[in-house]
């Protein structure tokens, strides 16, 4: 059987629909369900054959990792504007660590959701050469509990035969109706459209940018789903790693993307960066890919314009869930 951590969640949702879809519906899912109200529609039609309750799991698995082949360990707090360390440690650090060593002692691979978080600033670039680890700087205690796990990993003398910690850059996609503020840009982007013809964006307080070509490395869910179908089947080469798609793309590129998903001329209008955020506004974030594709993975990334198309007329329009 296959684990799957935070599943009742976005990505873990997405990444059931995906194991499905290839065969695979002997899966486990563990998360908080019901903790957030319309999150259960995520998991509706899905295959598994056991939902266990994330306060339950270690001893569950412990009783059962004869019959585990892999875990996905996608679940974690993610609220990047969550200042309490006590909840990141428990959840994100705490929780993964006992996972690990069950994994290392049992034999079981495993698959974790690390972040680009841990860049921080992105002064010290975004490759995910270990060598670089040290100088990295997250700038929230969301960021720091990933980069602290990520270097803790490494140190351990016993580690899971196989391991994959990936660093998940600016994720969208289907089912993430129940995210709220922390939804992707695309989805805030496609609410505000729909109910005032107009987008809104951050203007430049840079020199060497224009307003709204701030980049990100924007990645759909789907192709995230794809890599971890092949860390399922490859289960060689441990380590991190990066998951972008490897080409920074525009605030006003993923716009335009979604008017034209919706048949609408594109109304953008720019506004001031809050000056709380504006000395730590990211203006350009890309993952070096190369670590992945030296491994063997070769498929191509979504464009934005195909995935926002996907995305938005499959989906937002029809509100139907992976």
């Amino acid at each position: 059987m296959i684990i799957v951590t935070g599943a009742e969640g976005f990505i873990g949702s997405c990444l059931v629909a995906r194991l499905n879809q290839d065969g695979f519906n002997d899966v486990v899912l563990v998360d908080d369900f019901g903790a957030v109200p319309g999150r259960e529609k995520n998991i509706e039609g899905k295959k598994y054959t056991l939902k266990v309750e994330r306060k339950d799991f270690m001893s569950w698995l412990e009783k059962n990792a004869n019959q585990t082949e892999f875990i996905f360990h996608i679940g974690a707090r993610t609220d990047t504007t969550e200042k309490d360390e006590a909840i990141f440690k428990l959840l994100n650090l705490d929780f993964s660590k006992q996972l690990f060593q069950i994994c290392a002692n049992e034999g079981i691979p495993l698959v974790y959701a690390s972040s680009a978080a841990t860049y921080g600033d992105g002064a010290n670039g975004y490759d995910d050469d270990v060598k670089e680890l040290d100088k990295l700087v997250p700038m929230n205690p969301y960021g720091n509990s990933k980069h602290n796990f990520d270097k803790w990993a490494l140190e351990q003398s016993k580690q899971p035969y196989f391991w994959a910690g990936l660093k998940f850059f600016n994720v969208y996609g289907p089912n993430e109706y129940h995210k709220a503020r922390m939804a992707s840009v695309v989805f805030h982007s496609y609410h505000q459209i729909k109910q005032t013809g107009k987008v809104k964006l951050f203007r430049s307080h840079r020199d060497d940018y224009k307003d709204g070509e701030q980049k990100r490395d924007f990645i759909y869910v789907k192709d995230l789903c794809d890599v971890c179908m092949f860390l399922l089947h490859h289960r060689k080469h441990s380590g991190l790693y990066n998951l972008g798609t490897g080409e920074a793309r525009t605030w006003n590129d993923l716009s335009k993307a979604i008017f034209k998903a919706l048949n609408i001329e594109p109304n953008i209008e720019y506004i001031n960066i809050p000056e709380d955020i504006r000395d730590t506004y990211q203006y350009f974030t890309e993952a070096n890919m190369k670590k992945l594709h030296d491994i063997g993975y070769d498929n191509a990334f979504t464009s934005i314009e195909d995935a926002v198309a996907d995305y938005v007329k499959n989906y937002l329009e029809t509100g139907k869930y992976i």
